[in-house]
């Protein structure tokens, strides 16, 4: 089955968001569930979402332990379908966006999938 596109591709946060992720070693971008979502190797790390209640936003795994903490946080929310597997939200219409924030959260995120030689890689930066 497949799902309609959410996202429109001269979305500007959606081209820093491109950018901050796409420069991790070994990464793609790949649509699914008609999102952008952002893989090192096969796995997801990260998902572009646009869709309410929530404005323009990101989805990513938080570092363990993290969780609660940002949820604390009225920019952070508990997504629908991967919340409960310890994903969590990032609503950039609420605030103003923290890109180098965003850039350590989808670090974070991808050293939780990625495999030891994109791991050495990332640290040869």
């Amino acid at each position: 089955m497949s799902h309609p596109r959410t996202y429109d591709d001269t979305d500007p946060f959606l081209a820093e968001v491109r950018r901050l992720a796409l420069a991790l070693p070994e990464t793609a971008e790949v649509e699914a569930w008609g999102r952008p979502t952002f893989r090192a190797g096969k796995k997801m790390f990260a998902m572009f979402v646009h869709q309410e209640p929530h404005g323009h936003g990101l989805v990513f795994k938080p570092e363990p332990g993290e969780k609660p903490a940002l949820l604390d946080d009225e920019r952070f929310y508990d997504p629908p379908y991967t919340g409960p597997a310890g994903w969590v939200g990032l609503d950039f219409t609420v605030g103003t966006v923290d890109w180098a924030e965003v850039a350590e959260l989808l670090e974070g995120s991808y050293r939780q999938v990625a495999l030891k030689r994109m791991l050495a890689k990332l640290e040869d930066r």
